[in-house]
Parts: C-alpha cells; structure tokens; sequence
C-alpha cells in the first residue's frame, strides 16, 4: 500500500558529464535520440535524449567555473547524477515524504514547473528530482521541444 494515490512515474535519469558532445555519440550508438537541448541558469547546459517510446535520459554538463556541477564532477566523476521523478502533486508528495522523516534539500518554483530534490541520505542513497509541470510548459512546448512522456503531464489523461 503506498502512503499517497499522487500519479509519479520515472521522467528522466541525469548522468553528469564534462561535456555533451563528449557523451552524445555513445547514446546515439544506444539507439537515442536527442529531443531537447538548452543552458539552465547560465551554469549548466542540459539535453533530453529519448530512447524507444518512454525512457529518457539526461546528460547535464557545466557551462560556468566553480557551480554545484563542477564541484559535483570534480568530487565523483562523470556519471548518475539523478533520477527525476514527474509528479502530479508535488507538495502531495513531500507531504508524505516528510511523514518518513524524509530530508527535501531544495524546492524552487519556475515559470513552468516546480521542482525540488530530496537528499540522497535516503535509505537509497540516490538524489531524487521531484518535478511538477505546469499546464504552461506543455502549452508553450509542442512537438519535440515538449519533452513530457507522451506529450503530456502526469496525472493530466488519468495515467
């Protein structure tokens, strides 16, 4: 039995990398396709690759000296960074998180979504990226630049 009946499912998982151009030839070579790709912040460019109709991955790499990711690569190397989680409730799901004792380190409202990510001195010890979008994002995001499972929010068609 689950502590909440919040629609979650797996979005993305996040492997941080020096450099995207570095990484994209081995997750073309899996059969990836780049769907997205755009600075965050002036500290960090990331890219969505989709692989078969569901599984996406991320390569984050820095763009900036000395931010969260350089610091990130430099202690631990390239390599899984995050799984991001696309939740139709966020603050749903922090509440049930809290519930457990369960630390939230960041949450940040965007435009388009809101995220926040939950310490990884979880019992799994992996970062989890909580991730809500906003009606707004799928709105001004069609086609490919939309990179939502199926084109659509979670939650948004009963799923």
């Amino acid at each position: 039995m689950t502590a909440h009946d919040v629609p979650i499912r797996v979005d993305h998982v996040g492997i941080a990398i020096d450099s995207i151009e570095t990484g994209e030839p081995f997750l073309e070579a899996l059969g990836c396709e780049k769907i997205l790709e755009e600075p965050v912040d002036d500290e960090f460019r990331w890219a969505y690759y989709e692989l078969g109709d569901a599984s996406r991955i991320e390569l984050i790499a820095p763009i900036a000296e000395d931010t969260f990711l350089t610091n990130y690569l430099e202690e631990n190397g390239p390599g899984l960074h995050h799984v991001t989680l696309e939740v139709a409730d966020i603050d749903g799901i922090i509440g049930a998180l809290g519930d457990e004792a369960v630390r939230i380190v960041d949450y940040t409202e965007r435009d388009d979504w809101t995220e926040a990510f939950v310490s990884p001195a979880n019992p799994t010890g992996t970062l989890f990226q909580l991730m809500e979008y906003h009606d707004s994002y799928v709105e001004t995001r069609g086609g490919a630049e939309n990179p939502c499972i199926g084109g659509a929010r979670v939650g948004s068609d009963g799923r």
